[in-house]
């Protein structure tokens, strides 16, 4: 198994979407990017943390490629538009990809470029190495509770 950790504004329809693909084994929201190995939703809102909010994806690489998620990772969200994915607006909200190792840094640099050629230089995705990823679901589950 392998993993893929993705920014594309709030992390919960995208879960969802990820988690119906073929190949894909196990889906977890949280944060990454940020300041801190820990961190809170209500910090991660004030926009002071760095975070963004992230989708971690465990995919079997025999049934589905990173190239493949990357590529789906563009389809499901506006690549173009800086640190906003509709309504939600802010830093955490931001199209960025975190990359665990010099293969997946390569196979991201050129999707973003060819998505980056097909949208006439528009593309605002950062790629970045993965860092401070904490899961969110512990903090939702307790306010859901509520």
């Amino acid at each position: 198994m392998e993993i893929a950790v993705l920014a594309l504004g709030c992390f919960w329809g995208p879960e969802i979407k990820f988690d119906k693909l073929e190949g894909v084994t196990k889906t977890e929201v949280g944060y990454c990017g940020g300041n801190s190995d820990t961190t809170t939703y209500e910090k991660v809102c004030s926009g002071n943390t760095n975070h963004a909010e992230v989708v971690k994806l465990e995919f079997d690489p025999k049934k589905i490629s990173y190239e493949n998620i990357l590529q789906y990772f563009f389809e499901i969200h506006d690549p173009t538009t800086l640190n906003a994915q509709g309504p939600d607006i802010g830093s955490q909200y931001r199209s960025e990809i975190f990359y665990l190792n010099e293969y997946q840094m390569k196979i991201a640099e050129n999707i973003i470029e060819e998505n980056n050629k097909k949208l006439s230089g528009k593309v605002v995705t950062k790629l970045s190495k993965i860092k401070n990823y904490c899961r969110a679901e512990d903090y939702h589950q307790k306010y859901l509770e509520k």
